[in-house]
């Protein structure tokens, strides 16, 4: 009984060598603007008063090629991240939905960050 035991551990000291296999190679990241600038692009396009509705950006992100069908769950994201950033403040709705403005202070302070 004394030899039985060895024999399991052992094995199990084998296995995490084999799972020290090397790493599939990530796909490279595509070149252009991110799902964030295009919204924010779009919002500072528009003239609306009241800000932009999350259909019209969605509408906005299609005709400037973004296929949002595909990339729906990540326009959503990019609206909430945007707005607990400060940089889009929503005027009506809670969540990804309702309309969205520029907020103007946080607006000024990215120009001048870019300049």
């Amino acid at each position: 009984m004394a030899e039985v035991a060895p024999a399991p551990a052992a094995a199990a000291a084998a296995a995490p060598a084999k799972a020290s296999k090397k790493k599939a190679a990530s796909k490279p990241k595509k070149a252009g603007p991110s799902v964030g600038d295009l919204i924010v692009k779009a919002v500072s396009a528009s003239k609306e008063r009241n800000g932009v509705s999350l259909a019209a950006l969605k509408k906005a992100l299609a005709a400037a090629g973004y296929d949002v069908e595909k990339n729906n769950s990540r326009v959503k994201l990019a609206i909430k991240s945007l707005v607990t950033k400060g940089i889009l403040v929503q005027t009506k709705g809670t969540g990804a939905s309702g309309s969205f403005k520029l907020n103007k202070k946080q607006a000024e302070e990215r120009c001048i960050v870019l300049q």
